[in-house]
């Protein structure tokens, strides 16, 4: 996906949110299928109770309103709208996609799968592949940020090339 396209949806977003859900910046992420719209409700809730109704009430309250941006968005950006709050240490996705991907693995990598699956890490190798992906994505966040740099500059220079 192109630096553009993420941020015309990000920006359409900016625009289509209200105010009360912005005043601390929400986070919206972009992939080919998915936009997850992370809206932040704050710290300031007290105690891990307080926090868990907090995003309860904002989920009840807002729901015609998060369907109605949704649907518009989804009908312009042609990819799933995804819902979630973060307030203080608590954080709650309402909806999401567990979209499948194909992999082919050799023995040594399935093993790797399996010794998770055997010592109950993972349910399944589905499971424990997942599991590699996010903690490869959490350990490696900064090696990401710079493989990412360095693909946006792919694209830049491509996007100058001849066509």
């Amino acid at each position: 996906m192109s630096e553009a396209a993420t941020t015309a949806i990000v920006e359409w977003f900016g625009a289509h949110l209200p105010d009360a859900w912005k005043e601390r910046a929400p986070e919206v992420i972009v992939d080919d299928d998915e936009i997850l719209v992370l809206i932040d409700l704050g710290a300031e809730h007290g105690s891990a109770a307080a926090e868990k109704i907090a995003v309860k009430d904002f989920r009840k309250s807002t729901r015609d309103q998060r369907m109605d941006i949704a649907d518009e968005a989804q009908a312009t950006f042609h990819r799933k709208v995804s819902w979630g709050v973060r307030t203080g240490d608590t954080g709650r996705l309402f909806t999401h996609l567990s979209i499948p991907a194909m992999t082919r693995l050799r023995i040594k990598e399935r093993r790797v799968l399996d010794t998770l699956v055997g010592a109950g890490v993972a349910r399944s190798r589905s499971d424990a592949l997942a599991w590699c992906v996010k903690t490869v994505g959490k350990n490696m966040d900064e090696w990401l940020a710079d493989l990412d740099e360095a693909l946006e500059k792919v694209a830049e220079v491509r996007d100058k090339g001849p066509s």
